[in-house]
């Protein structure tokens, strides 16, 4: 049976492809042109070096108009709206999965295979082995027409063993680091992007919860809610984003303890299994990547949207970020909170 392995050029996507290989698939690989500039050449380049290593085979897919319509322009309507978006999970949505699918079955490959950590067993999703390095949060929109044709290979494996796996065979890309920020902002300055982009940048007001203005601001495509450096502001006490206001450029800043909520709303909910369950479930939630799941119980509402009331409030819940739901291992899905 053939696979079609994404290869970004990093170290997780060759030792999938070792791997495979190795268990004896028959594997070509792909490296997808996401956005303009020297990055995704650079990447290309480097997957192309690990598929000669290999040998195998190595495509390149020109996904650049899909990924500016779905993912960056997404990307700045979210921030216009004071909405702090993950654009991986968008990119996960429309691209890295059903798009690469498309283009692999053309060239007669029945699966893909990427280096997300990550499990698939029985048409569910489960996190990886290693929690901490877990990606299921940003694949919770994976269906069930799709997931019989994925496998991730490294869903087992811990981010050292990789790197010793990597090593010792050799791999040209073995000692590459991570990549920790967003692709299409190589930088990490996701305000400076946005604003060169005019996306967010006009001046407003920091304000209290009273409507006293405390200063003033950049643009509002610089915050997200709970964030505390980077204000510019010399105060007599700690403050933090609170509420992002697109409409009057406002950013209310607040004290700590005010930034907990019980309860979220979330919107264009995906359910993996396919339907929605008839009553609340007890589930563990997460509210950002980062975020260490949290007792909640879900529940479906008539309008497609979720309710999600947490055991213990949590801290600084963010429009435009993802909730997750899992129940133990497995991911049950998530959509967008509102």
């Amino acid at each position: 049976m053939r696979v079609m392995v994404a290869m970004s050029g990093g170290v997780d996507s060759a030792v999938s492809a070792l791997f495979l290989k190795n268990q004896g698939w028959e594997i070509e690989g792909a490296t997808f042109l996401l956005s303009e500039g020297d990055a995704g050449l650079a990447a290309a380049a480097d997957a192309k070096k690990v598929a000669e290593f290999l040998g195998i085979p190595h495509h390149v897919f020109d996904f650049r108009e899909l990924f500016a319509e779905k993912v960056v322009g997404d990307f700045f309507s979210e921030y216009e709206a004071g909405r702090t978006p993950n654009p991986c999970v968008r990119c996960n949505r429309y691209i890295k999965f059903p798009a690469f699918l498309a283009e692999a079955e053309k060239l007669g490959c029945e699966k893909i295979a990427t280096g997300h950590y990550a499990r698939i067993a029985e048409g569910k999703l489960f996190r990886a082995a290693a929690l901490e390095k877990d990606q299921s949060y940003v694949l919770y929109n994976l269906t069930q027409e799709l997931l019989p044709h994925i496998l991730f290979p490294l869903g087992e494996r811990t981010k050292t063993e990789v790197r010793q796996i990597a090593a010792e065979a050799g791999i040209p890309v073995a000692e590459k680091p991570d990549s920790q920020d967003i692709c299409f902002i190589p930088d990490g300055d996701t305000g400076g992007f946005l604003a060169r982009h005019g996306c967010g940048s006009d001046s407003g007001d920091f304000v209290a919860e009273d409507g006293t203005v405390l200063g003033s601001h950049k643009g509002v495509a610089h915050y997200t809610i709970g964030q505390r450096k980077g204000l510019g502001l010399s105060l007599p006490e700690p403050l933090y984003v609170g509420g992002i206001d697109p409409a009057s450029r406002r950013v209310l800043l607040v004290k700590n303890e005010e930034l907990f909520g019980r309860e979220l709303l979330a919107g264009g909910f995906h359910w993996i299994s396919g339907c929605a369950p008839e009553k609340p479930l007890r589930v563990q939630c997460k509210i950002r990547y980062a975020h260490k799941a949290a007792d909640a119980l879900a529940e479906a509402l008539p309008d497609g949207t979720v309710r999600v009331v947490f055991s213990v409030p949590q801290r600084a819940v963010t429009k435009g970020q993802s909730a997750v739901l899992y129940r133990g291992d497995e991911v049950l899905g998530g959509g967008i909170i509102l």
